[in-house]
Order: structure tokens, then sequence, then C-alpha cells
């Protein structure tokens, strides 16, 4: 099942995910057919969305000339790590901006200490470590001529990796055999995976959203990059917010991956098939429905995640 993958020319190749069907007893009993499209396959690193909106924003850099990349994350980022690897693939220096001053006073216990800045580290990212209040500048312009004069002509890919260039390459998610599902389902961070998915959608389609983080601002930000309507967002999966969790879900995750042999990570794709699973109880999908759940991937964070539960005596995710 795993897609084999070449690192030379990586971002050239044409991934087609395999649909894998899920087979639960709630399912059954409400006449449901789930698949989950398998994305967390691409790579180890570069898996799910983060290949599909690096691919074009790196072809751009290229075509631009561009020596080196720069964008910005927090501690346990999947698109930080992500970059990493994908820039040493493609032959590109990159420059992390990292949420949180704290984690540069003593660099080699973060990185003992976060598997996941220390794999960037290791594919040769720079970190530079800012506090909050100047982190939250990230979109100024005063902010980026800083940047720049400090690491030279980069280009520049937002945080979380979400551009008009991550959206053509998100549409690419879906292909024709995903054209009879009634419904495509996604979870949500910062809303480019769920627009390019929008807008590959057919008119028979109906995408839904299950937002990461708490609050109504991403129907504004996900409009941003489509015109379609044919979307809905559940906002009431979010388990608390961004990478906020319970027993409830954990104990989710740990038996899903029991019954199914599918890893989901604690804070996009466990909460979003908590949603799902729950909505189909709940009736909110007709008998003989197909729904297609995508995998986005972010397996890599469970390792930090995990240590974050043992340092807090509680039960972790087995992978």
């Amino acid at each position: 099942m795993m897609l084999q993958t070449i690192e030379n020319n990586f971002f050239s190749q044409d991934f087609v995910a395999e649909n894998q069907q899920i087979e639960l007893p709630i399912l059954k009993e409400k006449q449901i057919e789930l698949f989950i499209k398998r994305e967390d396959l691409i790579h180890p690193f570069v898996s799910g969305n983060k290949f599909r909106k690096l691919k074009y924003n790196l072809a751009e850099a290229k075509k631009l000339k561009k020596k080196s990349i720069l964008t910005f994350g927090g501690a346990f980022s999947n698109h930080i790590v992500a970059t990493a690897v994908a820039g040493k693939m493609e032959g590109f220096a990159t420059v992390g901006i990292i949420r949180g001053d704290e984690l540069g006073k003593n660099l080699k216990e973060t990185l003992a200490n976060n598997a996941t800045l220390n794999e960037a580290h290791k594919n040769g990212m720079k970190f530079q470590f800012v506090d909050r209040t100047i982190y939250r500048q990230k979109n100024s312009f005063g902010f980026i001529e800083k940047l720049k004069n400090r690491y030279g002509d980069f280009y520049l890919i937002p945080e979380g990796g979400t551009n008009c260039l991550a959206v053509d390459g998100c549409q690419e998610i879906l292909t024709k055999q995903d054209t009879d599902f009634d419904y495509i389902c996604s979870s949500i961070g910062t809303g480019g995976t769920i627009a390019g998915l929008i807008n590959a959608s057919k008119k028979n389609q109906k995408i839904i959203g299950f937002p990461a983080l708490k609050g109504g601002f991403l129907k504004d930000e996900i409009s941003k990059f489509t015109t379609k309507r044919n979307w809905k967002l559940h906002v009431n999966y979010h388990f608390g917010g961004y990478a906020k969790h319970n027993n409830e879900l954990i104990d989710f995750i740990n038996d899903f991956k029991n019954k199914t042999g599918i890893l989901l990570d604690p804070v996009y794709t466990g909460k979003m098939l908590f949603g799902i699973l729950d909505l189909v109880a709940k009736d909110n999908f007709k008998a003989g429905s197909k729904l297609l759940a995508i995998h986005t991937g972010g397996i890599q964070g469970i390792t930090g995640f995990n240590k974050t539960l043992k340092e807090k005596q509680e039960q972790i995710i087995n992978v």
C-alpha cells in the first residue's frame, strides 16, 4: 500500500493515493460507505497536503531563481519539517521563523526534546525564534523587510503553506476515481486544503470541513480561494482548539488504529474522523451515502505529542 517515492525529481511525480474502505459496525448499521484517501503515504515527512502545498511553490521558487525558502510555524509544525525536508530535496536553503523565543535559549536542549525541530535541523533548516508578540507581525511589510535584510532574497511561504499555488496543488488530491463520492471530508488548519478540494469537486458533491481551531474566521479565509458554495464546516470537533485533546480523542485514535490499521494524528485527522463517525451515528448522512475522508498526514508530529503526554502521565497514542 505504501506509495513508492524517488527523491530525485520528487515533486515532478504524480502521486495518486489509494482510497481505503473503512469497515466499522456503525457504518454497516447506517448503510454508509466510508473511504480514506491515503495521502499520508506519499512520504514520511512531506506527506499529504504538505506535499500538495509545496509542489507548485517550490516550482515557482525555482522559476524565480531563488536560492532559499523562508516560512513560519510553531515548534511542532508539520509544515516546518516538510519545508525543511522538501527544501533539501530540491536544493534550497531553508529558514524557519519559529513562534516562541524561549526555544532559542538553549538550542541543543530544544532539539533533544523536539523531534519536529530536530528533523528540520538535520535537513539544514536555520531557525529564528521570536516571541509571540513579534510573531503576530509575520504578515506585515516591515517585519518581512527586516527578514530580507537578514536572510537575503528568499522565497516566502506563509505559515501553514497556504497561498494560491498551494490551493492549486491541493486541487490535485481529487482524481477521476473520486467522482462518485457524495461527500468529501477534510480537516482544516489554514483553509488551503479544503479550498483546493472545493475547487476540484463536482456539482453533485458536498465538501465538509472539520476545523482544528476555534473561531469562525475560517469561512472568510476559505472564501478567498474559491467561489463555489458546495461546502460546510462542522466547528464542534476541535476538542478545545489547536493541538488540544482529551482522553476521549486519544482513545478514539487508538481504537481506530486497532480496528482499521490506520494511524491518525491528534491535531487534524483524528478530530476529523471522530467528527465524521459522530455525524454518521447522528444520522447526518442518508443511507446509501458514499464518503471520502482525506488523510492529510501529520503522523511525524505524534512523537512530540506522545512525549508531552508521557510527561503529563497521560495515555499515549499507539504507533
